[in-house]
């Protein structure tokens, strides 16, 4: 299958960034369609990428995106809402069961068959969470189109690299703070780095065995979210005494920062992690060729940045290369 012309949704996001650069350098046509073009500056420099002004969940505007292109890649997620209702908020139900729907009916109208979308490891309809619950479902509206379309679904645990909110978000604290509070320190993960992620998504593009399939991707490690905080500390030199909070006292500050304008943590948050983002088997439903890179490998390039690696990422990430 060729593919020359890709629409993006959710491209200008963290792990966009990394297929839009991977797209690119692959010289296959990517469109992104973004709220405010001119916080994208990276994104637009390099060769082949359009970046439009749209509302991706208007119906009308949709299929005008979807017409014209070989693929469709939707990376749309959310991870906080203003508002809670289980099994979960019009926020969640917008952005990972709606979108879905209206994407396929896009698809479907414009005659362009290939769609790869992006779930969550251990997303369940029956989820502990509202972000588990939305995206169990959306998997599921996604997958009821395969007798329809060309579909393949990725399911990725929690994703680090350069320009990640999980291990540099602990590097922020941790580096400013004498005491690091941590709920749920037992919740167990399996780390899987944006590069592997996006190069599984593009790969799959023109691979016609990967239609009609659902695929887990994970790091090769498992590690408990104490672990990683105590990684991250080492990395970046951080003297901060990790203190375990009960989880009535993990849920209050969860909800304390929750109220804040860009939440780090919400309570919905810790009820994800009562389900341990790990593989079953350890490698789970995995792609062919699935060889992901160790968090080791990786972490220090960007945790320490002191190093001379961990500054060039830097540069080169803020280059959009």
């Amino acid at each position: 299958m060729d593919i020359k012309k890709v629409l993006l949704l959710g491209g200008s996001g963290f792990i966009g960034t990394y297929i839009v650069n991977r797209l690119s350098q692959r010289g296959i046509e990517v469109t992104v369609p973004t709220r405010r073009r001119e916080r994208t500056k990276a994104l637009i420099m390099q060769p082949g990428v359009n970046m439009v002004e749209a509302d991706i969940h208007c119906e009308q505007t949709l299929p005008d995106l979807v017409r014209g292109h070989d693929a469709v890649i939707n990376l749309v997620g959310i991870l906080h809402s203003r508002d809670v209702k289980f099994p979960y908020s019009d926020d969640f139900a917008r952005a990972h069961v709606e979108l879905p729907k209206k994407i396929i009916t896009a698809c479907k109208a414009t005659g362009v068959r290939r769609l790869v979308h992006m779930s969550a490891l251990k997303a369940d309809p029956k989820g502990p969470s509202e972000y588990l619950a939305s995206k169990g479902d959306g998997e599921a509206v996604v997958l009821a189109a395969r007798d329809a379309l060309d579909i393949t679904v990725f399911r990725p645990s929690v994703i680090f690299g350069l320009g990640d909110s999980f291990l540099s978000m602990f590097a922020n604290v941790l580096r400013k703070a004498p005491i690091f509070p941590l709920g749920f320190g037992h919740a167990r993960f399996q780390p899987v780095w944006a590069a592997d992620v996006a190069d599984a998504f593009v790969d799959a593009l023109g691979c016609e065995a990967s239609f009609g399939q659902a695929y887990d991707l994970v790091g090769p490690k498992v590690y408990t979210l104490r672990e990683l905080v105590d990684y991250t500390a080492e990395l970046c030199g951080s003297k901060a005494r990790v203190i375990a909070l009960s989880e009535g006292w993990a849920y209050l500050q969860a909800g304390l920062m929750w109220l804040a304008p860009n939440p780090l943590m919400s309570p919905d948050n810790l009820r994800s992690m009562q389900v341990d983002s790990v593989a079953e088997g350890g490698t789970g439903q995995a792609p062919a060729g699935w060889s992901p890179t160790a968090l080791e490998a990786i972490a220090p390039t960007y945790i320490a940045l002191n190093t001379p690696k961990g500054k060039l990422d830097s540069f080169r990430y803020r280059a959009g290369r």
